[in-house]
């Protein structure tokens, strides 16, 4: 499994951001050195979350020998924190995505966007659409479920400092425990260590910003939007574009996901079941669809 190499870039307002970059690895079984090299995958992650969540598909994706970019979005993980809290939008994030790419010198990219990762991704769709090769979407679209909008702004921006990890790891699986009723407790505490950072009382708090969850607690962020289903349309019509949805999602219920797939009967579609919003993409039906998805990829 590969590691990672730590990297920072300037947003073009300055701000400071991060992102893990892991470089293609030739797994066993691979293809031979010399043939053309495969898009790069950038890994965007969800509201509250960093680029800890795909330390483990991000190295197995590597295997699969592409270059692989998880970013940290401004507000999050060791991105710093925005000073006007009105950036906090996928606008402005699609930008921060434009830059980073523009400096490594990415032409395209296959996209993974969990949640909110996703609308950034639609967003890149409707603005530079000639950057995304492919894209696979993880448990978001343009109709979002008015119920999921509701629980996710009940807690997003809330927590304070808490005073030890079995805290922390206990308020994750408060707020995620009916998304992920299997969970352990070893993995609601690993969960615990890429949420939350230590600081120098000893106190503990969540990596983020609570001001990026303004839009979803004022409701600027509706359940759907002309300009959102335009999007994900130009994605999916016209960019190999794999939609993986939990089954227990309380965000895209099978109302949302039909909808999703009668407007873009080129989407190709992956369930995973006995999880809700939003699959890691490492349980073996996400894993799968990902892998085949992939191979049509160049």
């Amino acid at each position: 499994m590969s590691t990672f190499t730590p990297m920072s870039y300037l947003s073009s307002d300055g701000l400071a951001l991060y992102a893990r970059d892991y470089a293609a690895t030739c797994a066993a079984g691979a293809a031979p050195t010399g043939l053309p090299a495969k898009c790069p995958v950038i890994c965007i992650h969800g509201l509250t979350r960093n680029s800890s969540d795909f330390d483990e598909l991000a190295p197995l994706l590597a295997d699969m020998g592409r270059r692989v970019i998880a970013v940290d979005v401004r507000g999050r993980g060791n991105s710093a924190r925005d000073p006007n809290p009105e950036n906090y939008n996928p606008v402005v994030y699609a930008g921060d995505i434009v830059k980073l790419m523009h400096d490594l010198g990415i032409a395209r990219a296959v996209f993974v966007g969990t949640s909110m990762g996703g609308l950034i991704t639609m967003t890149l769709a409707a603005r530079h659409l000639d950057l995304i090769a492919a894209a696979i979407i993880n448990d978001i679209g343009p109709v979002m479920s008015r119920r999921g909008l509701e629980r996710i702004a009940g807690y997003a921006g809330r927590c304070g400092t808490l005073a030890s990890w079995d805290e922390a790891a206990g308020y994750l699986r408060d707020i995620n425990a009916c998304a992920f009723p299997a969970n352990s407790d070893a993995e609601w505490a690993k969960w615990a260590r890429r949420a939350f950072e230590e600081k120098d009382d000893g106190q503990l708090a969540l990596r983020y910003d609570p001001n990026i969850a303004t839009a979803i607690q004022t409701g600027k962020l509706r359940p759907t939007s002309l300009a959102a289903r335009m999007a994900f349309r130009r994605l999916a019509r016209r960019r190999p574009t794999l939609l993986v949805r939990g089954a227990l999602s309380d965000l895209v219920e099978p109302e949302q996901a039909s909808w999703m797939r009668k407007a873009a009967p080129e989407l190709q579609y992956a369930e995973v079941p006995d999880v809700g919003h939003a699959p890691m993409l490492t349980e073996p039906e996400a894993l799968d669809a990902i892998r085949q998805f992939l191979a049509r990829v160049p």
